[in-house]
Protein backbone atom coordinates (compact mmCIF):
# COMPACT_ATOMS: atom_id res chain seq x y z
CA UNK A 1 0.00 0.00 0.00
CA UNK A 2 1.46 3.57 -0.73
CA UNK A 3 2.34 5.90 1.94
CA UNK A 4 0.30 9.19 1.93
CA UNK A 5 1.39 12.59 3.37
CA UNK A 6 -0.79 15.54 3.96
CA UNK A 7 1.73 18.64 3.45
CA UNK A 8 0.13 21.59 5.08
CA UNK A 9 0.80 25.52 4.87
CA UNK A 10 -0.09 27.37 7.77
CA UNK A 11 -0.82 31.04 7.79
CA UNK A 12 0.73 34.06 5.23
CA UNK A 13 2.48 30.76 3.70
CA UNK A 14 0.00 31.29 0.44
CA UNK A 15 2.21 34.91 0.46
CA UNK A 16 5.34 33.18 -0.38
CA UNK A 17 7.30 35.00 -3.27
CA UNK A 18 5.40 37.85 -2.60
CA UNK A 19 6.24 38.66 1.14
CA UNK A 20 9.88 39.57 2.39
CA UNK A 21 11.73 37.24 -0.42
CA UNK A 22 14.80 37.56 1.61
CA UNK A 23 14.14 35.60 4.62
CA UNK A 24 11.64 33.17 2.53
CA UNK A 25 12.84 33.21 -1.10
CA UNK A 26 11.14 33.82 -4.43
CA UNK A 27 9.14 30.53 -4.59
CA UNK A 28 5.75 30.69 -4.42
CA UNK A 29 3.10 27.87 -2.60
CA UNK A 30 2.12 26.56 -5.49
CA UNK A 31 6.04 26.07 -6.52
CA UNK A 32 6.81 24.53 -3.15
CA UNK A 33 4.07 22.10 -3.65
CA UNK A 34 4.85 21.33 -7.47
CA UNK A 35 8.66 20.39 -6.02
CA UNK A 36 6.61 18.21 -3.09
CA UNK A 37 4.13 16.69 -5.29
CA UNK A 38 7.47 15.98 -8.12
CA UNK A 39 9.49 14.15 -5.21
CA UNK A 40 6.95 12.29 -4.27
CA UNK A 41 6.20 10.42 -7.43
CA UNK A 42 9.89 9.98 -7.32
CA UNK A 43 9.11 8.43 -4.00
CA UNK A 44 6.13 6.51 -4.81
CA UNK A 45 3.75 7.86 -2.61
CA UNK A 46 0.68 10.50 -2.55
CA UNK A 47 0.88 13.68 -1.40
CA UNK A 48 -2.34 16.18 -0.78
CA UNK A 49 -2.04 20.04 0.15
CA UNK A 50 -3.95 21.81 2.58
CA UNK A 51 -3.19 25.66 3.09
CA UNK A 52 -5.40 27.84 5.67
CA UNK A 53 -4.82 31.15 7.86
CA UNK A 54 -7.11 30.04 10.19
CA UNK A 55 -5.93 28.37 13.37
CA UNK A 56 -9.33 26.39 14.07
CA UNK A 57 -9.41 25.63 10.62
CA UNK A 58 -5.73 23.82 10.55
CA UNK A 59 -6.91 21.90 13.85
CA UNK A 60 -9.46 20.76 12.26
CA UNK A 61 -7.88 19.28 9.38
CA UNK A 62 -4.92 17.64 11.20
CA UNK A 63 -7.47 15.97 13.18
CA UNK A 64 -9.34 14.53 9.92
CA UNK A 65 -5.45 13.07 9.46
CA UNK A 66 -5.93 10.46 11.79
CA UNK A 67 -6.64 6.87 10.43
CA UNK A 68 -6.07 8.74 6.54
CA UNK A 69 -2.74 10.10 6.53
CA UNK A 70 0.73 7.93 6.68
CA UNK A 71 2.23 11.52 8.01
CA UNK A 72 2.25 15.04 8.28
CA UNK A 73 4.63 17.55 7.18
CA UNK A 74 3.79 20.69 8.99
CA UNK A 75 4.57 24.49 8.07
CA UNK A 76 2.56 25.89 10.97
CA UNK A 77 4.03 29.59 10.42
CA UNK A 78 3.77 31.45 12.74
CA UNK A 79 1.28 29.03 15.49
CA UNK A 80 4.48 27.28 15.46
CA UNK A 81 5.57 29.74 18.67
CA UNK A 82 2.09 29.72 20.39
CA UNK A 83 -0.45 27.51 19.35
CA UNK A 84 -1.32 25.19 22.34
CA UNK A 85 -4.43 23.97 20.16
CA UNK A 86 -2.04 22.60 16.73
CA UNK A 87 0.02 20.91 19.65
CA UNK A 88 -2.82 19.51 20.65
CA UNK A 89 -4.38 18.31 17.68
CA UNK A 90 -0.87 16.74 16.50
CA UNK A 91 -0.99 15.00 19.33
CA UNK A 92 -4.46 13.55 19.26
CA UNK A 93 -4.01 12.73 15.62
CA UNK A 94 -1.17 10.55 16.56
CA UNK A 95 0.20 10.68 12.64
CA UNK A 96 3.52 11.38 12.78
CA UNK A 97 4.31 14.68 12.12
CA UNK A 98 7.56 16.88 11.21
CA UNK A 99 7.52 20.53 11.54
CA UNK A 100 9.02 22.51 8.62
CA UNK A 101 9.96 25.71 8.63
CA UNK A 102 11.70 27.69 4.96
CA UNK A 103 13.96 30.27 7.38
CA UNK A 104 15.88 28.56 10.22
CA UNK A 105 13.85 29.87 13.21
CA UNK A 106 16.96 29.75 15.65
CA UNK A 107 18.52 32.59 13.58
CA UNK A 108 15.71 35.31 13.83
CA UNK A 109 13.44 37.10 16.84
CA UNK A 110 14.08 35.19 19.98
CA UNK A 111 10.21 34.54 20.21
CA UNK A 112 10.76 32.68 17.18
CA UNK A 113 13.12 30.15 18.98
CA UNK A 114 10.52 28.67 20.74
CA UNK A 115 8.23 25.84 19.05
CA UNK A 116 5.34 24.54 21.69
CA UNK A 117 4.63 21.80 18.67
CA UNK A 118 8.20 20.67 18.51
CA UNK A 119 7.60 18.16 21.27
CA UNK A 120 4.72 16.56 19.50
CA UNK A 121 6.47 16.55 16.08
CA UNK A 122 8.57 13.42 15.03
CA UNK A 123 11.42 15.70 13.86
CA UNK A 124 12.20 19.47 13.17
CA UNK A 125 13.39 20.77 9.94
CA UNK A 126 14.33 24.36 9.33
CA UNK A 127 16.88 26.83 7.26
CA UNK A 128 16.84 24.93 4.32
CA UNK A 129 14.87 27.18 2.14
CA UNK A 130 11.94 25.85 0.07
CA UNK A 131 14.14 21.95 0.66
CA UNK A 132 12.55 21.99 4.12
CA UNK A 133 9.93 20.54 2.32
CA UNK A 134 11.31 17.35 0.88
CA UNK A 135 13.68 16.73 3.60
CA UNK A 136 10.54 16.10 5.65
CA UNK A 137 8.95 14.45 2.83
CA UNK A 138 11.95 12.29 2.76
CA UNK A 139 12.35 11.90 6.43
CA UNK A 140 8.67 10.55 6.68
CA UNK A 141 8.63 8.40 3.47
CA UNK A 142 12.09 6.87 4.84
CA UNK A 143 11.44 5.79 8.35
CA UNK A 144 14.33 7.43 10.03
CA UNK A 145 11.96 8.67 12.70
CA UNK A 146 9.96 7.22 15.05
CA UNK A 147 7.04 8.84 16.84
CA UNK A 148 7.32 7.09 19.78
CA UNK A 149 11.08 7.44 21.08
CA UNK A 150 10.96 10.20 24.16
Amino acid sequence: MRKHIAVIHGPNLNMLGKREVGIYGGKTMEDINNAVAAEARKLDVTVEFYQSNTEGELVTFIQQCRGRADGILLNAGAYTHYSVALRDAIAAAQVPTVEAHISNIYKREAFRHISVIAPVCVGQICGLGAFSYIAGLRALIEERLDPWLV
